[in-house]
């Protein structure tokens, strides 16, 4: 799923501003979004009426003394997916995007995010607000000094703003006689009031062996041995993002060689069958009776509201208790030994709790990008130890061999639940019974049946014409589209599953496309192949290589306002920091995942994206030398009907052909062996080899020819 930190990249920034020095506007004839030029303005019926909740937090604003109030969009954890009592921007501006930030003064409320979000904001916000279209915090910051008096005060909840961030913050605005107050009661809260959506409570269930990477001895081991390394000594580990707390919580949870009780596994057919051949799979040293803790605290992310502190001597967990069973609550403190015991403190005290180990003889490591400027300012400057990303953070970057096994299996049962869906569509979408939300809700089912599965890795975008020129568009029940033979359609969606998290986006046409649209699609394969087949040095960061990515569109005039790439984790978060092609993404290393994304956006009309999951891996060279390249472990295929082949190199055909290939080698026996032979046909078509003037996309009358041929190979 496309995802961008354009703050943090600025060549890319001025590189891409040369192709986009002009955007193309909002047309004011359009009825799905916002005109506020005209009296009285008009307002789609997607916007979202703000006067009343800007009233309410304007009230806290002036009760507190304050000039300006920053809201931006995540939580006390720097998550990017945040449950519904943290969407404090969506809730006061009526705008649900993943990215932006908000100010709201006592005159005027604006709202800056980027390109994926503009026609968004357009058609959610009403005109009680600004859209800013430069993002970053130095045009944010640069607003509120234009719009608030010298001596104004700018309030911000310190546990919504990491320790980088509130720095680069107060730094814009030293010297400017204006003041950044840290207020710990989160102002729109307050606003928001008894509509605000409560903290979840579902419970905190633990996730078999089975699905794990390493022991929790070899986790707590490992940490504590970075820790006595450190040529700063620190004391203790801060743990604050919820994907480190989720990798980590193994290390809290010895069952004595027990499983947890049947009840709380997601509920699967075959689950223990399929148990069994794991255990066949992956050898018995590897089930040692521990695991690691899941919940469902943010939608879509298998995470509870956590923070670990780690010593030399102690673990301490804080959480809300009330959310184990009484089992898991034993479970907790069995078999375990010293330095190797969990003590569970309660979730709200973390602030108090860090300040009163800060006043001892310690010193304190923290990552600056997830730990909250709300516990750093109660840590002594003398006794913090600082880098940009913990040790856990990186180091989970990093899947071992069984993490990797793991994560490709789960990436052959989500591509059978893909090649599913667009057969499914394939026949439906001509007889006119399917629309945008539809589609989704039928994906995200198909993906439910598979084995291991724990619903989608995040709302599925189901775009059809020119909603999917929005990239991080989401049809609802109310409002969406119908599919059509005559527009392309483009489906980014992921699963959660034990062994994996997976995203992928296809796009596809079913009818005649332009030559434009055409054009545009294979030079977006292309940027995909030529990153994907890409051999680079080892140690080397994924922003050196970015670049290959856009240079097919590059070469026409053509660009894409996203980033090209993210980390992903294993049935953890499906955007994982810190493995990408941002600036302050960490260097390509073997055993990353990340996912190649390049697309093209035609506002008002349609857009394409390209989405792989591709596994770093050591690259065969003619020469010695540490070389790394990509294996890409998405299996879909792309769509025919769109690829002009006279556009790809002859190393862009091979490499095609030969991922072509191993779909082949590893989908078509699975839809074979559950019998799925209709689907295996359409596989066997759409991987045909490509070459100059390849035919495009067979009648069904042929599929049907090719699934009769499969079931009597199948029966023979």
């Amino acid at each position: 799923m496309a995802q961008a930190h354009w703050g943090c990249c600025p060549w890319l920034v001025f590189l891409c501003a040369c192709a986009w020095s002009h955007p193309k506007p909002i047309h004011l004839g359009r009825e799905d979004v916002r005109n506020c030029t005209t009296n009285p303005p008009y307002l789609p019926i997607t916007a979202v009426n703000t006067t009343a909740r800007l009233t309410a937090l304007r009230q806290q604003i002036q009760a507190w003394n304050l000039s300006a109030y920053i809201i931006p969009d995540t939580d006390a954890h720097m998550s990017e997916y945040i449950g519904l009592h943290d969407e404090r921007r969506a809730w006061i501006s009526g705008f649900t995007g993943t990215a932006g930030t908000a100010v709201v003064t006592m005159i005027k409320a604006a709202v800056w995010t980027d390109s994926r979000y503009w026609t968004q904001a357009e058609r959610q916000m009403d005109c009680n607000w600004e859209l800013h279209k430069e993002v970053g915090i130095t045009p944010l910051a640069t607003w509120i000094l234009n719009e608030i008096p010298a001596g104004g005060r700018v309030g911000i909840d310190p546990f919504l703003f990491s320790v980088d961030s509130w720095k680069a913050y107060d730094l814009k605005f030293q010297g400017s006689n204006r003041q950044l107050v840290s207020i710990v009661t989160n102002l729109v809260d307050l606003a928001w009031g008894s509509q605000r959506p409560p903290v979840p409570s579902q419970p905190i269930y633990a996730l078999p062996e089975a699905f794990t990477g390493s022991t929790w001895q070899e986790k707590v081991s490992s940490i504590r041995s970075h820790m006595k390394n450190h040529t700063m000594a620190p004391t203790a580990l801060l743990l604050s993002a919820l994907d480190e707390t989720a990798c980590e919580e193994g290390a809290f949870v010895d069952m004595g060689g027990s499983w947890v009780p049947q009840s709380s596994f997601p509920k699967q057919p075959h689950i223990h069958q399929l148990l069994g051949t794991l255990a066949t799979v992956f050898p018995s040293h590897l089930f040692p009776g521990l695991f690691n803790l899941r919940s469902n605290d943010i939608p879509y992310n298998p995470f509870f509201y956590s923070y670990t502190m780690l010593t030399d001597s102690s673990i301490r967990l804080f959480v809300n208790k009330s959310r184990f069973s009484p089992e898991t609550l034993q479970y907790l403190n069995s078999n375990c030994t010293g330095p190797m015991c969990v003590q569970l403190e309660d979730y709200s005290q973390v602030r108090d709790s860090v300040q009163a180990y800060a006043l001892g003889d310690v010193r304190i490591w923290i990552g600056t990008t997830y730990t909250t400027y709300g516990l750093y300012e109660v840590i002594p400057q003398d006794k913090l130890v600082t880098s940009t990303y913990s040790p856990v953070m990186e180091a989970k970057a990093v899947k071992n061999s069984k993490e990797q096994a793991l994560l490709k299996a789960s990436h052959v049962r989500d591509a059978v639940a893909v090649i599913r869906y667009l057969v499914w569509l394939e026949k439906n979408v001509p007889k006119g019974t399917v629309d945008e939300f539809s589609g989704a809700e039928l994906l995200d089912e198909l993906r439910r049946k598979e084995d291991f599965s724990s619903g989608p890795s995040f709302e599925t975008i189901s775009a059809s014409g020119l909603n999917a020129a929005l990239a991080h568009y989401s049809p609802t029940k109310e409002l969406h589209r119908k599919l059509s033979s005559d527009e392309m359609y483009l489906v980014d969606s992921g699963g959660q599953y034990w062994d994996g998290t997976t995203d992928i986006t296809r796009t596809v046409h079913w009818g005649t496309p332009t030559a434009f649209q055409k054009e545009a699609y294979t030079r977006v394969l292309m940027g995909n192949i030529d990153l994907s087949r890409l051999v680079f040095p080892a140690a080397m960061q994924g922003r050196m290589v970015e670049a290959f990515a856009r240079k097919a569109l590059w070469d026409v005039g053509l660009n894409y306002g996203h980033g090209t790439g993210h980390g992903i984790g294993n049935f953890l978060c499906v955007h994982e920091w810190p493995v990408g092609f941002q600036s302050n993404n960490i260097a390509m290393a073997k055993g990353m995942f990340t996912s190649i994304e390049p697309g093209y956006y035609h506002d008002g009309e349609f857009g394409i994206r390209l989405e792989d999951v591709a596994l770093v891996v050591e690259a065969k060279t003619k020469y010695p030398g540490t070389y790394l390249t990509f294996e890409v472990v998405s299996f879909v295929p792309y769509d025919r009907n769109l690829i002009d082949v006279s556009l790809l190199s002859p190393e862009q055909l091979q490499y095609l052909n030969h991922y072509y290939q191993n779909i082949r080698e590893q989908v078509g026996p699975v839809l074979q062996r559950r019998q799925l032979l209709e689907e295996f046909a359409w596989l066997q078509q759409h991987t045909e080899p490509l070459a100059a003037g390849a035919p495009r996309r067979r009648s069904w009358a042929s599929v049907w020819a090719a699934c009769t041929l499969a079931l009597l190979s199948w029966t023979s």
